[in-house]
């Protein structure tokens, strides 16, 4: 975790302080179920909670202490609480492995922090609909392969990206559920000294579901799915970046990030004026994909358990979560502030001399009874000549000076394909596809 890239909610979950309540919590609910079966004092329970009400401040340099002679986490911390609860605290943990207390931990930490995660998706998709209907309708060249395609609007362009955010936010809240479970099933899954019923009890507490079947440990493919979703979130976040970036070149120059006053882009060039967010938000991207190889590779744990697992979790799940988390607060940022240019699209639009409208002739020309090569050939000649002018010619006046294209159609039907609103006529039935209504 890098603070420059950290927001305080997101790092709150994973303090020590922080895990080391859940762990009490985990640890006290079990006492309260198996108190209430009859295998440990009712009395017992009661002691837990009554200091745990003292609200405690949690010693974590006396538990790291402790830990440095046990070599052994839970019972550093158990060694803790018994040091300060007194002769109750030896009824805790009855029948549960360490695991027990550590893979449910983390799915409460996963789940908090993908509802954060949601609720900044919900914020971006919200700043993503707003300027979308914003410039709906404002012209602009789509590009393929980097190169000038057919005219598009910029409202879409971010249509497209709330749509896949949106299919984002699903996934998380899928991946959400799925991470959201607990196992308090003892030594090697079998409940052999625990009922099941205090994991029932502990997965209602923590508002969790219980998994169905464990080993020691909670199946690793569910958090695989999750750092998965955290991956493809990542990568949609790179995708939109990336066309910022593009769009903020200077030969482009039809958006770019706000340049708030007093800031400067370069120690040696007073005139820039560089995409740092988004570029910033690409490397952001990275660390976040990069986390998702390990995950995966955590799947494939020895037998019942091995702890090849644990290392990797300590980096990931605060890493990725905490920079995921910041990296949607700046994208959000950067698009509520984005600067938008409508006359340099129109006029990077209109650049290349009509270029855009050739698929237009070349579809009108084949209705007129001309071959589809013939028609392709016919386009593509004069198509050439405006490229290779710079777009200093116009191909509409190329094809009305061919005799073999006036041959099948007339200057009224070419000109006809030069139409701007023709591309654009759809664009309310995508715009009701992606936002209904």
């Amino acid at each position: 975790m890098v603070p420059r890239y950290s927001r305080p909610e997101m790092t709150a979950i994973w303090t020590p302080e922080a895990r080391f309540r859940i762990w009490f919590e985990i640890e006290a609910h079990a006492t309260d179920a198996l108190a209430d079966l009859g295998v440990v004092p009712k009395g017992a329970a009661a002691s837990l909670w009554k200091w745990w009400n003292t609200n405690p401040t949690i010693d974590v340099a006396a538990i790291d202490a402790i830990e440095a002679v046990t070599k052994h986490d839970v019972i550093a911390f158990l060694t803790w609480v018994a040091e300060n609860v007194g002769d109750d605290a030896r009824f805790m943990h009855q029948g549960m492995t360490s695991s027990d207390v550590l893979d449910t931990c983390l799915a409460v930490q996963l789940r908090d922090a993908a509802d954060i995660l949601i609720a900044d998706l919900d914020a971006l998709l919200a700043v993503l609909k707003r300027r979308a209907e914003e410039h709906k309708l404002t012209p602009t060249i789509g590009r393929s392969h980097g190169i000038h395609a057919e005219p598009v609007t910029f409202g879409l362009k971010l249509a497209q990206a709330y749509a896949e955010f949106d299919r984002n936010r699903a996934r998380l809240v899928a991946a959400r559920a799925d991470i959201a479970t607990c196992a308090i099933s003892g030594a090697v899954g079998t409940f052999a000294n625990i009922d099941p019923r205090v994991e029932a009890h502990v997965a209602e507490k923590l508002g969790l579901t219980v998994e169905p079947v464990s080993t020691q440990v909670i199946p690793r493919d569910r958090h695989a799915m999750f750092f998965a979703t955290l991956g493809v979130i990542a990568g949609s976040i790179e995708r939109l970046a990336t066309e910022i970036r593009h769009l903020q070149r200077t030969e482009v120059l039809e958006a770019e990030e706000y340049f708030s006053p007093g800031q400067k882009g370069s120690s040696a060039m007073p005139h820039k004026r560089n995409p740092v967010l988004t570029e910033n938000l690409t490397g952001l991207a990275r660390m976040v994909r990069g986390y998702v190889t390990p995950a995966l590779e955590n799947v494939a744990l020895w037998h019942e358990r091995d702890i090849s697992h644990s290392s990797v979790e300590r980096y990931i799940g605060p890493d990725a979560t905490i920079t995921l988390d910041f990296a949607l607060g700046r994208l959000t940022g950067v698009i509520d502030k984005l600067l938008i240019y409508p006359k340099r699209m129109a006029k990077n639009l209109n650049k290349m001399g009509g270029l855009v409208n050739s698929q237009r002739v070349l579809l009108a020309l084949t209705q007129a009874g001309v071959s589809r090569e013939d028609s392709y050939r016919l386009v593509q000649r004069n198509a050439m000549k405006v490229w290779e002018s710079d777009g200093q010619l116009s191909l509409l006046d190329l094809l009305k000076a061919d005799p073999e294209v006036t041959a099948a159609l007339s200057p009224a039907e070419i000109e006809e394909k030069f139409d701007l609103d023709y591309h654009l006529k759809h664009v309310d039935t995508i715009f009701a596809r992606v936002f209904g209504g």
